[in-house]
């Protein structure tokens, strides 16, 4: 199926959402609480454009929205730039701090929404790509807790979570850096709590924290190598070599 995206054909397959075909063929379309690792959930909206599809235009999620037939697709029409800048706008509220989301108001012309209160401070948007990244990667040590303008992401009772691992998997997808990440040269710390950190034997590289390799090792039933991805590539390759290589 051939589609076409700000004037250029591309091909896809039904059922393709529209920001992978766009992103395959090099188009840019921004987003905010999509990553590679998890499925789109087209919370934030930024992703926005607009499809015609032969029956008039109209402003789809484009991270969740599948091709179904041919269409016509326009990623910065002055209608998607329009309500980009309100969804930026109110976002913009929401984590007055993020440097990131005042960048996207500045370049997308966002109204000031001055009649609007932001909240005090912090630089979460409420995607939900942590809790998801935690959930479906780790173990579920956090989610968002209270309603309305006090909801936010914490762990239970904002206290130390017990089955926290210290992976990071929810600071690394975070869009706006507001879940903070300390590292000394044999700690880490995230969401409060302290975690130590284990070195490849080889050649010194972080490859995770205590926590996270006993979890690997239960789930796996085999005591993880303390090897970084980079050393155990090479020892595989040196057994390969030994292994075939008179051959």
């Amino acid at each position: 199926m051939i589609i076409t995206i700000d004037g250029k054909q591309c091909s896809c397959e039904k059922g393709e959402f529209l920001l992978q075909v766009a992103r395959r063929n090099g188009i840019y379309i921004p987003t905010l609480c999509h990553h590679e690792a998890l499925p789109g959930q087209g919370c934030c909206r930024v992703c926005i454009v607009e499809v015609d599809e032969g029956k008039g235009p109209k402003i789809v999620v484009s991270c969740v929205y599948p091709v179904e037939r041919e269409c016509i697709v326009s990623t910065d029409s002055d209608k998607v730039r329009s309500q980009r800048g309100m969804i930026l706008s109110l976002l913009h509220k929401r984590a007055p701090d993020s440097e990131l989301i005042a960048q996207m108001c500045t370049h997308y012309g966002a109204p000031p929404l001055e009649r609007l209160k932001p909240v005090d401070s912090g630089k979460c948007i409420l995607c939900g790509l942590c809790t998801r990244a935690c959930a479906e990667l780790s173990v579920g040590a956090i989610s968002t807790v209270n309603r309305g303008v006090t909801k936010e992401v914490a762990t239970p009772y904002h206290d130390e979570s017990p089955v926290c691992v210290g992976c990071g998997s929810c600071a690394s997808v975070c869009p706006t850096d507001a879940i903070p990440l300390t590292e000394t040269a044999d700690t880490r710390t995230i969401w409060g709590k302290t975690f130590t950190l284990v070195r490849c034997t080889h050649c010194g590289a972080v490859i995770g924290t205590a926590e996270e390799l006993a979890l690997a090792a239960q789930k796996t039933g085999e005591e993880p190598e303390k090897l970084c991805e980079r050393c155990r590539k090479a020892a595989l390759a040196q057994v390969l070599a030994h292994t075939y290589g008179d051959q």
